[in-house]
């Protein structure tokens, strides 16, 4: 019996152990054929708890409100961004047929410039010339001979030519012509580079090409191609600013709030916005004021002298036809002096360019008319620049450092009447 049991015994034994054995040969087989990569991410898992997630993203949402936190502190009332323009998929193409149109007005103004400038020194060589050789006739009639009545109707007839030329030259004003054709060429030259840099920072808003639309018409309307109809009036009853902008746009923007201002304000302070208007003043007591000055001297200059020559070679062409066989000696002198000197006026007011000195000083006095505005208007929408880059940009514009453009708004020098101009340019 006892043997019997402890056979029984050793059979479960062997069994079990026979059995824990291919269990574990099976076990491990199964550990070693398991593929790396899932062993390598499963011991190279961080420990994600539950814990450390919720930490994390109670730092991360009391980071973002402290800035409200602040605002609500500091009793600042908040003032949101302003809203970004609207775009249009066709903002960009309106931006380059612009610019085209503005390339092809750019050639046109100065291949007109150059026609008018070779109108000048041509008409100005054709009417002296004319002249010139009319008084020397005169002369050489005055000496007597059988050929005196042909050569008094000769020097008459060029003298009656070069009226009628004198008067047209007169009219048109060759000079005034070409620098009207030539501040043309350099305002659409700047437009471009204004448009082409809106392209180049690459966020236009689809009001831009309706802005570089006005201004194109706008210079059309200020500086026109044509002769006939549409020519501008050279003889003028005052003397204007030119005005090559379109007309303001009234936008109503919110102002910024006095507290918002003193936080940052865009850059705007009340000592900036001070000396701003202080700059306005300067630019239209002192400078406007000066070139419209001069410019209503050089347009009455230019109309005595465009009656003068004229008159000045009918009296000739009158004083050669009296010369007759009679030999007048009054006749002789009339018609030679008064050629000569239709023949000086004449290269002082076209040979000195009369005419485009009084373009110049109209387009001068444009000019700080277009910086009064463009100052003003950002006074009163702050939103538009920053203050700072006003500041530099207006600095450049006359010519001024930061500095002296500071202190050109000091009070001393503003009160004084006969004190230094705004630009130093011009």
């Amino acid at each position: 019996m006892a043997a019997l049991q402890a056979s029984s015994l050793n059979m479960s034994y062997s069994s079990t152990s026979s059995s824990f054995s291919c269990k574990r040969h099976i076990s491990t087989k199964s550990t070693i054929n398991l593929p790396k990569k899932l062993t390598i991410n499963a011991l190279s898992l961080p420990d994600l708890s539950a814990k450390v997630l919720v930490e994390e993203l109670h730092q991360r949402s009391s980071g973002s409100n402290n800035i409200y936190k602040n605002i609500i502190r500091s009793n600042v009332p908040f003032t949101p961004s302003p809203k970004q323009g609207t775009k249009s998929p066709t903002t960009i193409p309106k931006l380059y047929a612009i610019l085209e149109a503005i390339a092809d007005r750019i050639e046109m103004h100065r291949n007109i410039k150059e026609q008018r400038e070779n109108w000048n020194s041509l008409l100005l060589n054709s009417v002296n010339a004319m002249t010139l050789t009319a008084a020397t006739i005169s002369a050489i009639a005055a000496a007597g001979g059988s050929h005196v009545v042909a050569l008094s109707s000769c020097s008459s007839l060029l003298y009656m030519a070069a009226t009628g030329l004198l008067i047209i030259v007169n009219k048109i004003q060759p000079s005034q012509l070409a620098e009207e054709q030539r501040n043309a060429a350099r305002l659409f030259q700047k437009l471009r580079r204004e448009i082409q840099t809106k392209l180049s920072i690459g966020n236009p808003e689809s009001k831009d090409h309706r802005d570089a639309m006005d201004k194109v018409l706008a210079l059309d309307r200020a500086y026109p191609l044509p002769l006939l109809g549409k020519m501008l009036e050279k003889f003028p009853e005052g003397v204007e600013p030119a005005k090559w902008w379109p007309e303001k746009r009234i936008r109503r923007q919110e102002s910024m709030s006095p507290a918002a201002a003193r936080v940052g304000g865009n850059g705007w302070d009340e000592g900036l916005e001070e000396r701003m208007k202080g700059v306005v003043g300067v630019l239209r007591r002192r400078d406007k004021e000066d070139y419209l000055r001069l410019g209503e001297k050089a347009l009455k200059l230019n109309k005595m002298l465009g009656i003068a020559g004229p008159v000045l070679t009918t009296v000739a062409a009158v004083g050669s036809a009296l010369m007759g066989p009679s030999h007048s000696g009054l006749a002789t002198v009339v018609g030679v002096a008064a050629g000569a000197m239709a023949a000086v006026i004449n290269a002082v007011e076209h040979g000195g360019q009369v005419g485009m000195v009084f373009e110049m000083y109209r387009s001068n006095a444009g000019f700080f008319s277009l910086m009064e505005e463009w100052i003003e208007g950002n006074l009163e929408e702050k939103r538009g620049i920053n203050g700072k880059v006003m500041e530099m940009k207006v600095a450049l514009e006359l010519g001024r450092s930061l500095s002296e453009l500071r202190e050109l708004t000091n009070s001393p020098l503003m009160a004084d009447e006969e004190g230094e101009f705004g630009s130093k340019l011009f």
